[in-house]
C-alpha cells in the first residue's frame, strides 16, 4: 500500500525555521521525482519545490529560503524552510511522480507563521 506521510509542521514566528519530512512507503522511492506543494486558505495549490535525481527547482517566492533534499536510503524527502514569512502559512503536501498513472499525494501538514 502506497503511503506518503508528512510531518514537521507547526506554529513558528516570522523569521523562524522548520524542517518538513515526508516518509514514503509502498513504491520504489528512488525512481520517483518528489515535490512539495502548499495550499493557503482560499488559494490554489502551488508548487514549492521539486527534486529529481540531483536536480532541484524552486518557486521564486521561496528561492534562497527553502531547500529540498531526499534520502533514498530512508525513503524520505525533506523541506528545510528558513526565514519564514506569514505568507508561507499553508498546508504543505508532498507528492511522488513517475509518469502517467504513477502519482501519489500525502495528507499534508499545517505550517503557520505568526507572531
Amino acid at each position: 500500500q502506497v503511503q506518503l506521510v508528512e510531518s514537521g509542521g507547526g506554529l513558528v514566528q516570522p523569521g523562524g525555521s522548520l524542517r518538513l519530512s515526508c516518509a514514503a512507503s509502498g513504491f520504489t522511492f528512488s525512481s520517483y521525482h518528489m515535490f512539495w506543494y502548499r495550499q493557503a486558505p482560499g488559494k490554489e495549490r502551488e508548487l514549492v519545490a521539486s527534486i529529481g535525481g540531483r536536480r532541484t527547482n524552486y518557486a521564486d517566492s521561496v528561492k534562497g529560503r527553502f531547500t529540498i533534499s531526499r534520502d533514498n536510503a530512508k525513503n524520505t524527502v525533506f523541506l528545510q524552510m528558513s526565514s519564514l514569512k506569514p505568507d508561507d502559512t499553508a498546508v504543505y503536501y508532498c507528492k511522488a511522480w513517475a509518469g502517467l498513472g504513477y502519482e501519489y499525494w500525502g495528507q499534508g501538514t499545517q505550517v503557520t507563521v505568526s507572531s
